[in-house]
């Protein structure tokens, strides 16, 4: 394989019940059940390996009434990444879903927005609003980091690798990026939360949580231009990831699956022949 050529992985490592009304500012008439997924993502060839993302902690989950399904740690392990191993880590933003675990990666490089710290550490977060996505314990956590000297900024774009870039998009959280990946069949974006679900695409709708609504709409024009096609992006929290993509392996089904591999056909979802 050639070295700017990369193996993508989504793993699945927890669930949260939800309605599709509390997905979308403005509610969903529909109003069915439309749970979240929770995720981390991998990339890797045979000369490098990149962690997207570090999920929830097992406390701050169960505090937020969310599911571990499978611990990251035990996740990787599963495609045969042992975390103590792992040298670089992308955070795409710092939600209590996406920076717990910090310290399942000793030797790793943590690469996120200048802004995002920024935010984090910020006056926005005088506000309880602004902070209820945050844990403190793990932003503490990321300065100690910062201070070890395992922190590597970045502001806006920015190419980590060969066949490996960072996208700043915003509009969820205000340092959110995106990644995009050259493989075998086209440049996958992993979107993160750029997009939550498939729906909030198709539909040009936004998630309940957001610092910034335009950017949010903006930042969905601009993932779709990065991506080969519609079918090379990958939203943060929509079940069907796993059911349109292939297993990562036997005994792999429901937790594991390989993004640099076509998926099955989807449907798009047309507001105007479902109402």
């Amino acid at each position: 394989m050639s070295d700017d050529i990369y193996e993508v992985y989504a793993i699945k490592y927890g669930f949260g019940p939800r309605r599709s009304s509390e997905n979308f500012i403005g509610g969903d008439p529909h109003d069915t059940n439309m749970p979240l997924d929770y995720s981390v993502w991998v990339i890797r060839n045979a000369k490098r390996t990149f962690v997207v993302d570090t999920g929830f902690s097992a406390k701050s989950g169960a505090e937020r009434g969310r599911q571990m399904v499978t611990p990251v740690a035990e996740g990787l392990k599963r495609i045969g990444i042992e975390p103590e191993t792992v040298t670089d880590v992308i955070l795409t933003h710092l939600h209590y879903d996406h920076a717990g675990n910090i310290d399942l990666f000793p030797r790793a490089r943590f690469h996120l927005q200048d802004c995002e710290m920024q935010f984090a550490t910020g006056r926005c977060m005088c506000h309880a609003y602004m902070r209820h996505p945050f844990e403190a314990d793990d932003i503490v956590t990321l300065v100690r980091r910062l201070y070890a000297d395992d922190v590597r900024f970045h502001d806006g774009d920015a190419e980590l690798a060969p066949g490996i870039t960072l996208h700043f998009t915003g509009g969820h959280s205000k340092g959110l990026q995106a990644v995009r990946v050259k493989t075998r069949r086209g440049y996958v974006m992993v979107a993160s939360d750029t997009a939550h679900f498939f729906r909030h695409l198709d539909e040009r709708r936004v998630f309940t949580t957001t610092y910034n609504i335009g950017d949010t709409l903006e930042g969905y024009n601009r993932i779709e231009a990065l991506a080969t096609s519609p079918d090379h992006i990958i939203p943060g929290h929509d079940p069907l990831v796993l059911a349109l993509y292939p297993s990562a392996g036997p005994g792999l089904e429901g937790v594991a699956a390989r993004l640099d591999a076509d998926p099955k056909p989807r449907k798009r979802f047309n507001p105007a022949k479902e109402a």
